[in-house]
This record gives C-alpha cells, structure tokens and sequence, in this order.
C-alpha cells in the first residue's frame, strides 16, 4: 500500500471540500459566529420579519373561536332549513 499516495488523495479532496465550504453561504455565516460577527442590516430585518410574524399570529388566535362560531351557525341554518321542508311535507292541520 501506498500509504503517501492515499494521504494526498485523501488531503486534496478534503483541503478542496472544506474550500468550497468556507466559500459557500454556509461557511460564511460559520466563520462570522464563530469570529463573533453579526450583520447589523441583517439582524434588523430578522427582527422587522420577527414582529410581523407575531402581529399576524396575534391576528390569527381569534381563528378557532370564529371557526366554532361559524359552525354553531351553520348547524342553526340546517335546522332551520330542515324544520321548513318537514312543515312543507306534512299535512295541513284541520
């Protein structure tokens, strides 16, 4: 076995992966964290993101009190249209 020809193999792909790597989106926000970094602009618009979500999900807790709201109703509307077909069917009272 060639055990200097598998190690320089085996360091050109690595040394080429971890290049790419440190290249990519991923490795950039790495090397900002772990430098202790932060992008100013980006951390305001997480945040302007962040409230707006919470503003909608506010918006949205009311949902499933108007949604058995709803319900409630319909069931009412089906009765009510269900007593007024029986009274058509049925006999007049003499």
């Amino acid at each position: 076995m060639d055990i200097v020809g598998l190690t320089a193999v085996i360091l050109l792909f690595g040394g080429l992966t971890l290049f790419l790597l440190s290249m990519s989106p991923v490795g950039k926000a790495l090397a900002a964290r772990i430098g202790g970094k932060k992008a100013m602009l980006e951390d305001e618009e997480i945040a302007t993101l962040v409230r707006d979500l919470r503003n909608e999900l506010d918006g949205m807790q009311h949902l499933p009190e108007q949604m058995s709201e709803l319900g409630e109703r319909v069931d009412f509307l089906e009765r009510m249209v269900a007593k007024q077909r029986e009274a058509e069917r049925l006999p007049p009272v003499r």
